[in-house]
């Protein structure tokens, strides 16, 4: 991020414009729209410009710009579309301390201007530095008809109100109140009484929300997929900007976390296999001592909650408090990972089920059927078997599988920095080991990634010839 966005006050400060051709009216289209005291420096002057100073919006120099004409102003503009006259403009607003834009040259300048999305008071600013103006549209252009216009006036009248409900306790309580504001009460008012209907409504749910409710903690656990954002499910979105608490296993992204409201206690609760680990014991002491404060916990775990993630540990430990949960799927690793290859996890003629097995706790030939899984045409995804991959082929080669049998490695499914190593049973070690896996490792037996099928299937044709 080069350019930090923030909203900068400039009611009643200076902002300087200097040009007074179609760039500057442009620009002043926008800042018209604040509270700051409007200046435009130019010799020749739009005729809009000066319909604008008619009308005691803004205040015109007719001639150049000189040193100190930039004094005390919060922001200016550098909008002659003259890179020469714009290049001497810009030196002496900034020598007379001024933040400068020069309109259209991105590297010159020390702010932009974002597309800007207006409700007031609510302001959507969109920017892209630069790289995709075009993109910056669009997304305005798309929010524009998303945001219903009421929604300045609600969030205006209820600006007002917010003396008022400081009388709620700060976290869960005060945001139920505001989220059913904005989200039923405030935009049913409107709709049936217009503006004056909101102050009523507003004291009414007030009142609502100011009798005493004991309503317990909650904890929801959410399947956050296998790290990519864009395969969260919109409920497991809902649940993170929601929370109060989001508790969370070692493979959760950066990415999804930016999801979680800022104002969330984030706590990492990871474990890795043969390394560093919060007990379980810990975990489930932590979901319960916040859910019985009255938080709403997400317990975010990778891929899908209900696979290998000790789900039922977890869901006992809070039923044996009284406290309620829910469940929110997700994607799993191997869904994502066989999709990644081009692959299906059953397919006709070839198999009708699909293991799901953990090399983190393989120990012996008790824990699975591996005569079963020798079988031809059998298909497995192996989560977390990094280091019992030597043991899981052993175990496959002793009850007869095929040595050719096809396996696929993937590390990061779904991520940017996904990997995919395509071998046999046969070479499962050393490929395994030699391939320097830092990150979370799938091991798909039995299926190899789609474009080496095609390719294998020439290699066989041309042999044949």
């Amino acid at each position: 991020m080069k350019h930090f966005p923030i909203f900068l006050a400039v009611e009643g400060r200076r902002i300087v414009i200097s040009g007074g051709g179609e760039a500057a009216v442009a620009k002043l289209r926008l800042l018209l729209k604040t509270e700051a005291k409007l200046t435009v420096v130019a010799a020749d002057i739009d005729a809009q410009i000066l319909t604008w100073a008619r009308e005691g919006r803004l205040s015109v120099l007719r001639r150049p710009m000189e040193a100190g004409d930039a004094l005390c102003a919060a922001l200016f503009y550098a909008a002659n579309d003259d890179d020469a006259e714009d290049a001497r403009v810009t030196k002496l607003a900034q020598a007379d301390g001024a933040l400068t834009n020069w309109v259209d040259n991105l590297g010159a300048s020390e702010f932009i201007t974002p597309a800007i999305v207006d409700r007031d008071p609510v302001t959507v600013a969109i920017g892209t530095e630069g790289a995709a103006p075009v993109l910056a549209r669009r997304i305005k252009a798309d929010l524009e008809e998303r945001l219903p216009r009421a929604l300045g006036t609600l969030a205006r009248v209820g600006k007002a109100f917010r003396s008022a409900a400081d009388a709620l306790p700060m976290g869960r309580v005060r945001r139920a109140f505001w989220s059913e504001y904005y989200e039923n009460a405030g935009p049913k008012a409107f709709d049936e009484h217009g503006e004056e209907g909101l102050k009523p409504a507003l004291d009414a749910l007030l009142s609502k929300h100011l009798t005493p409710n004991d309503e317990p903690g909650h904890v929801t656990f959410v399947g956050a997929g296998p790290g990519d954002p864009e395969l969260l499910t919109l409920k497991a979105r809902k649940a993170l900007h929601e929370a109060d608490v989001v508790i969370h296993d070692r493979l959760i992204t950066p990415e999804i976390l930016e999801l979680a409201r800022r104002e969330a206690t984030i706590i990492d609760a990871g474990k890795e296999g043969f390394g560093p680990s919060t007990p379980q014991g810990d975990i489930d002491q932590m979901l319960v001592e916040h859910a019985a404060s009255g938080a709403h916990v997400v317990r975010l775990k990778s891929g899908d909650a209900t696979v290998f993630g000790r789900l039922d540990e977890e869901i006992d430990a809070v039923t044996a408090h009284g406290i309620g949960y829910a469940i929110v799927p997700g994607i799993t690793s191997a869904s994502a990972a066989v999709a990644s290859i081009g692959q299906s996890l059953t397919k006709r003629g070839r198999n009708t089920s699909v293991r799901l097995i953990t090399g983190h706790d393989v120990k012996g030939y008790a824990d699975q059927d591996w005569r079963a899984l020798a079988a031809p045409g059998e298909v497995a995804a192996i989560y977390m078997g990094k280091r019992a991959a030597r043991f899981i082929q052993g175990r496959l080669l002793m009850h007869g599988a095929d040595p050719a049998t096809p396996v696929t490695l993937i590390e990061n499914a779904s991520r940017a920095d996904q990997r995919v190593e395509a071998t046999t049973l046969g070479e499962l070690e050393p490929t395994m080991s030699t391939a320097g896996f830092s990150g979370p490792v799938l091991t798909l037996f039995g299926l190899a990634p789609r474009a080496a099928l095609a390719t294998l299937s020439e290699l066989q044709t041309e042999e044949a010839v």
